[in-house]
C-alpha cells in the first residue's frame, strides 16, 4: 500500500457505533501515517470526530434527510468518487454502505462476511459476534493482513474549547460549582425498551443525595425532556435538569465535570468512556454479550437476569411480552452497589477495558 493513499472509514450507525469506531482510526494511523484518513458518518454523528487527529476529513452522509433514496446515495457516491479514495473500511453493515462503496469504485473494498451487502465487498473479514465490538471493527484490519498486536485502543471523542466555555458559563449561571460529588444521569436512548424506569432514578437519586455531598445533572437529548420532567417530579428535583440544553461537544465537556456517570446502555455512555469518566450503565432489553458494553475497566455493567433478554439487537420501541420486566426489575439499591464499589475501589478489572458485570 502507497504511503500517500487515501483511505475512508464509513460508518453511518448510530452515536455509540460512532465513538466505538475511534480506535479503527487511530489504529491506520499509526500504520499509515502518511496517508489521508477521511470518515463518513451521519450529520448527526459529526461531532464524534470534529477535532480527532486520525481523521483529516469529515464527510457527512445525511442519509435520512437530502441523501435519502436511491438519488441521495448517487449523488453521495459522486462525492465519494470524486475524493479519488483508495481503500475503504465499513464496519457498519448495512446494504446501502456497501452498495454506497460499489458505485462509488473504491477498488479496495473490505467488510464484514456477515453484512447485508457483503457481495459488494472484495475483501471480507468474519464478524466475531463473541467480540467487542472495538475488537470487531478493529478486526477489519487482517484484510490488510495486519499483525494482532496493532489492534487494540482506546475510544477517542474531543472537545473544542468554546463548547466547554459555554458548558462553564451556563453551569456558572445555574450554581453548579466544582466542589463535592458531582453525578450526572442520562436516562434516555433511541430505544424505548433500554430506558430503566423513571422510578428507578428517582429512587437512586433519593439514595445519592442521602450518602454523598453531591449535585447531580441530568443529561439528554430534546426528546428525552419527558422522562426527565417525570424524573424530576418524582424525585421531588433533586437534580439540575440540563435536557435539551447542550450538543454533543457540549455533552463532551460536561462530563469533564461529573466524578461518575449513570446512564442507559446508548450513545452517551460511550462518549463518557471516550472522555475517561467512570460508568455505571444499565442494561435492560440489550445484553452486553452483544458487544456494546463501555469499553473500560473504570465501569460497571448492571443488568436483571432474564431469559427472554435480549429481545433485539437494538432493543425495542415496546417490550414484546408487555411486562418491561428488564426495564422495572433493577432496583435503585442495585445500581447504589455498582456506584459505591467504583467510587470506593476503583476498577475490578485487570483489562483496562473490561468492566465489571453485575447481574441481579
Amino acid at each position: 500500500m502507497n504511503a500517500l493513499d487515501k483511505i475512508l472509514v464509513v460508518q453511518t450507525s448510530f452515536l455509540g457505533d460512532a465513538v466505538l469506531t475511534t480506535p479503527l482510526l487511530a489504529a491506520l494511523r499509526r500504520l499509515f501515517p502518511q496517508a489521508e484518513l477521511a470518515v463518513l458518518c451521519t450529520p448527526q454523528a459529526k461531532s464524534i470526530f470534529v477535532g480527532n487527529p486520525n481523521a483529516d476529513t469529515i464527510i457527512t452522509d445525511d442519509k435520512r434527510g437530502e441523501g435519502r433514496g436511491l438519488t441521495g446515495m448517487w449523488r453521495m457516491a459522486k462525492v465519494l468518487r470524486s475524493r479519488g479514495f483508495k481503500i475503504a473500511l465499513s464496519p457498519h453493515k448495512s446494504l446501502r454502505s456497501a452498495l454506497l462503496l460499489f458505485l462509488a469504485g473504491i477498488p479496495c473494498r473490505i467488510g464484514f462476511r456477515q453484512s447485508a451487502g457483503w457481495f459488494f465487498y472484495l475483501r471480507r473479514v468474519d464478524r466475531d459476534p463473541t467480540s467487542h465490538d472495538v475488537i470487531r471493527n478493529l478486526s477489519l484490519l487482517r484484510a490488510l493482513e495486519i499483525a494482532p498486536a496493532e489492534r487494540r485502543g482506546d475510544l477517542r471523542v474531543e472537545t473544542e474549547p468554546r463548547a466547554c466555555e459555554d458548558v462553564g458559563h451556563l453551569f456558572r449561571s445555574l450554581g453548579i460549582r466544582r466542589e463535592g460529588v458531582i453525578f450526572g444521569i442520562n436516562p434516555g436512548s433511541v430505544w424505548p425498551t433500554k430506558r430503566w424506569a423513571a422510578e428507578g432514578y428517582a429512587e437512586l437519586m433519593a439514595h445519592l443525595t442521602r450518602k454523598y455531598c453531591c449535585q447531580i445533572l441530568l443529561f439528554g437529548a430534546p426528546e428525552d425532556q419527558k422522562i426527565a420532567a417525570r424524573i424530576q417530579e418524582l424525585s421531588g428535583n433533586l437534580g439540575i435538569n440540563l435536557v435539551g440544553r447542550m450538543d454533543l461537544q457540549g455533552l463532551a465537556c460536561a462530563l469533564e465535570w461529573c466524578d461518575l456517570f449513570i446512564t442507559n446502555d446508548s450513545g452517551p455512555m460511550h462518549i463518557a468512556v471516550a472522555r475517561g469518566v467512570p460508568v455505571v450503565s444499565i442494561f435492560c432489553a440489550t445484553t452486553p454479550a452483544l458487544g456494546f458494553y463501555p469499553y473500560s475497566s473504570r465501569a460497571v455493567v448492571i443488568e436483571k437476569d432474564l431469559p427472554c433478554r435480549p429481545c433485539g439487537s437494538h432493543g425495542g420501541r415496546r417490550c414484546p411480552l408487555g411486562t418491561e420486566d428488564c426495564m422495572r426489575l433493577v432496583t435503585a439499591e442495585d445500581v447504589m452497589r455498582g456506584v459505591e464499589g467504583l467510587l470506593n475501589s476503583g476498577p475490578a478489572s485487570v483489562d483496562q477495558h473490561l468492566p465489571e458485570f453485575i447481574t441481579v
